[in-house]
């Protein structure tokens, strides 16, 4: 139940409090002196607590207040608290505000604002209880993660991130191909590594090629090889990366490019472990795990005939997608703090403008907009104008209904204060409406 804790040296405000809240399906809890209150705060489950300002009979400086706030806010940093202060210490209970305190109400208070300042702030206790949870359960699951798999060192901190990386490392044990999916520039290739590390092939060569890079005639001699005078160039025999990944991974990026020719060759590869090199007729034997991603629409290909069918459903028995970067929003911040490696300090503005841009060149566009910015900084602040964000693309990923000031103030009068009311008649969550307030410099009723 949702449990409101009094702290108050008289009776009767404890007493005209309880009733209030009560009414309201809200547990009271009274304690007549400040050590009384953390004592109880150490045994009950509180949400919000209310407490005094003064608590020794013809005091009126508010210094005991100063100080329950403060050994409050030492030992439950996050827990609302709404201070109970008379017109003698009005500009004390403001400080306090200005201090972490949630909101404070003049003595003798209205009963519809309290009311409605309590429920606003049992919503929030709520939703960061719910957050703290929900943070708590990824770290644990990223902890487990790193304990029970090499990750070669890669930085996530979304939970769509670790499903990826937990379904990588399932399969990376078997020795069935792996398609991995997903745009340019979101970490494929890492992916691909990660598949190596906790494969049973983890100690031979992962061998990585771009098969988007390479002239569609050069291909099929990269992978396969060529002997002398096979082409145009060729003075000399090479080997090509399948015998350069024998016993071991050849990861092939970008594997739509491929051309037919080549794709046969693959397939039987892929099916026998046997090639020949271009110009030569001696049949060759490997053993290689294959990987391969592309950010192609395969079945499109395969219906306009440029991507062999059969090759498809043989490098995709396992399907890992990546997701874009503006779908693992909790990445970006501890990605750019990686990059930027202790060389500045992000300001709150940039790391604002940073989560709400869609980055459509994913983690190699991040990378870049850090090193830049890294580069061009001179007090070691770095901040939006550094980072240089393309402002189109980053309008367009916000809301274009996206309420105003006016929208917001009136659906919170018209619903009494009442966040979780007002946030459902904007068609908002309450965190979503939590911030908007923020943003417009509204306080909560």
């Amino acid at each position: 139940m949702r449990t409101v804790l009094i702290i108050d040296d008289n009776p009767a405000v404890g007493e005209a409090l309880s009733l209030a809240l009560s009414l309201h399906e809200i547990r009271p809890l009274i304690a007549l002196t400040p050590e009384q209150g953390l004592a109880m705060l150490e045994t009950e489950r509180v949400d919000v607590v209310i407490q005094d300002m003064n608590f020794t009979a013809d005091t009126t400086s508010g210094e005991e207040g100063i100080a329950l706030f403060r050994e409050l806010r030492q030992r439950h940093a996050d827990m609302p608290v709404i201070l109970l202060t008379a017109w003698t210490h009005l500009e004390t209970a403001v400080e306090l505000v200005k201090a972490g305190a949630a909101d404070y109400l003049a003595k003798p208070w209205d009963d519809a604002k309290l009311l409605a300042t309590v429920e606003n702030l049992l919503e929030l206790s709520e939703s960061t209880r719910e957050v703290t949870r929900a943070r708590n359960e990824r770290r644990k699951r990223r902890e487990d993660l790193q304990r029970r798999y090499d990750l070669d060192g890669i930085v996530f901190a979304s939970e769509a991130m670790a499903r990826t990386l937990d379904l990588a490392c399932q399969v990376a044990r078997s020795d069935v191909p792996v398609l991995i999916t997903g745009p340019n520039g979101a970490g494929k290739e890492r992916i691909a590594a990660i598949v190596h590390a906790n494969s049973a092939v983890k100690r031979g060569q992962f061998i990585a090629v771009n098969c988007g890079a390479l002239p569609g005639e050069l291909i099929e001699a990269e992978l396969f090889g060529a002997d002398a005078g096979a082409y145009t160039g060729a003075n000399k025999a090479r080997e090509g990366r399948f015998e350069m990944a024998d016993g071991g991974t050849l990861f092939l990026d970008e594997i739509g490019n491929l051309p037919l020719s080549g794709q046969v060759k693959l397939l039987r590869v892929l099916e026998t472990g046997q090639f020949e090199r271009l110009g030569s007729g001696r049949t060759r034997q490997v053993k290689v795990r294959v990987l391969s991603a592309t950010n192609a629409d395969l079945k499109a290909m395969i219906r306009a005939g440029t991507f062999r069918e059969d090759l498809y459903y043989r490098l995709n028995v396992i399907e890992v997608n990546l997701p874009p970067l503006a779908d693992r929003v909790d990445d970006i911040l501890p990605l750019a703090e990686f990059f930027l490696d202790g060389r500045a300090e992000l300001t709150d503005a940039a790391r604002d403008s940073m989560l709400s841009y869609p980055w459509p060149g994913n983690v190699r566009e991040l990378k870049n907009a850090i090193e830049r910015a890294a580069l061009l900084v001179s007090d070691g602040r770095i901040t939006p104008e550094q980072l240089n964000l393309p402002q189109i693309a980053a309008v367009g990923a916000r809301n274009l209904d996206e309420p105003s000031r006016e929208t917001v103030e009136a659906a919170l009068d018209k619903a009494g204060g009442v966040v979780s009311r007002a946030a459902q008649s904007l068609g908002l969550s309450r965190q979503a409406l939590y911030r908007r307030m923020e943003r417009y410099g509204l306080a909560q009723a």
